[in-house]
């Protein structure tokens, strides 16, 4: 038995039953694609993405492939971790900490105490605007730019030819053991760049992202217990500190991760390959490229087209995501959105599931191994399986 598992990183499909509580109502990533009149999705389309209840644009198929749902997220928040962890069955009701006027005092002290280097920056930011103003003088002076946004993360920025990318990871290291408590952010964040002030200074792909450690098992744990294989290709790595993986794979970018997808399908194992795919965030969503992000889109539904011609026939497919980010608003940070779920395979009965929380997808996951779980959530395997 083999799930394979993708998360199409913030593709959100709007409607979030609490989005004004979040600032984000109205916000719909996958509309702004389609309305940029680039979006060409035809696997995806097939699949039955423009099916799920509440997608008022794009045009339904009569003959679905797939199985799909509309996930609402329970958890308190709109982060990568929260919508991970709880896919994977370990909802958060309390918040991650932000940090809107910067971190306090005592916690730069510190960071700058225990890594000898001092700060730049301290404020929410862009991540491409804050190499862009302060670039030049992290090159003179060394400094680390350290910098937030509406999420809760600890971002270091750092020139890969002042800071190497190994010592970057240390000062991240660093940071992660500082940052506990009521302190305790979802994500340090290892932003390494290159460049100069002329040309113009450039995120790499060395980005690492250090998560604070699931407090309860999750799904990735439920199935290691019981002798699965868990596979993580891309984030995935980080998102959970390494907890309950049997193997992790880096990505160098979204295309990278269908490559690497397409390897593990040419695998034999028994188990879970959970992918991530960032770029869709990172590239698309944070800089409000509405465009890029809709031929991301395409270049992933060709790359699924791929996926689903090398799978074997006891294979089940899930595509899904974890947030919003919709690249139309004026904010680039997460939107709170509802998620599209969309499962194929032989077995599956193409239906409309109807509406779900994210807690579903690791509650299902662990029935289709039959492996026994106290995870939140509501299992759909009967709905779903023929």
């Amino acid at each position: 038995m083999r799930v394979f598992l993708i998360v199409l990183d913030s593709v959100g499909i709007g409607g979030a039953p609490d989005g004004e509580k979040f600032n984000d109502g109205g916000s719909n990533t996958l509309k702004a694609c389609f309305q940029s009149g680039k979006l060409n999705i035809p696997n995806l389309k097939r699949l039955g993405l423009y099916n799920i209840d509440g997608v008022d644009f794009g045009q339904k198929t009569d003959m679905p492939l797939g199985a799909y749902a509309r996930l609402i997220e329970k958890s308190n928040g709109k982060d990568t971790t929260v919508g991970h962890w709880e896919l994977a069955g370990l909802v958060s009701n309390e918040p991650f900490p932000t940090y809107p006027n910067g971190f306090p005092k005592e916690i730069i002290e510190e960071f700058e105490l225990k890594t000898g280097r001092k700060v730049l920056c301290n404020r929410p930011y862009s991540g491409t605007e804050v190499i862009k103003d302060y670039g030049r003088e992290h090159i003179e002076t060394g400094n680390l730019i350290v910098y937030t946004s509406q999420d809760s993360v600890f971002q270091i920025a750092a020139h890969e030819q002042v800071v190497s990318v190994n010592q970057l990871y240390e000062y991240c290291q660093i940071a992660r053991k500082i940052l506990v408590g009521k302190h305790s952010v979802g994500r340090v964040i290892a932003r390494p760049f290159v460049g100069d002030e002329k040309e113009g200074f450039k995120r790499t792909a060395n980005r690492k992202d250090f998560s604070v450690q699931p407090p309860k098992k999750t799904m990735l744990d439920c199935l290691k217990e019981n002798g699965k294989q868990v596979i993580g290709i891309g984030k995935i790595g980080d998102i959970f500190g390494g907890q309950g993986l049997t193997e992790s794979i880096k990505t160098k970018s979204d295309s990278d991760g269908i490559e690497k997808t397409l390897e593990v399908i040419d695998r034999d194992f028994d188990g879970l390959c959970f992918v991530n795919l960032v770029d869709f965030d990172a590239v698309y969503g944070h800089r409000n490229d509405v465009d890029g992000y809709a031929e991301n889109l395409n270049r992933f539904d060709i790359g699924l087209g791929k996926i689903l011609k090398e799978l074997k026939e006891s294979d089940i497919l899930m595509i899904t995501a974890d947030h919003g980010c919709d690249p139309s608003t004026p904010s680039t940070d997460h939107s709170r959105e509802c998620v599209p779920l969309l499962i194929y395979g032989n077995n599956v009965n193409p239906i409309n599931v109807g509406k779900e929380s994210f807690s579903t997808v690791g509650k299902t996951v662990c029935d289709l191994f039959r492996v026994k779980n106290d995870l939140y959530g509501k299992s759909i395997y009967d709905k779903i399986m023929r």
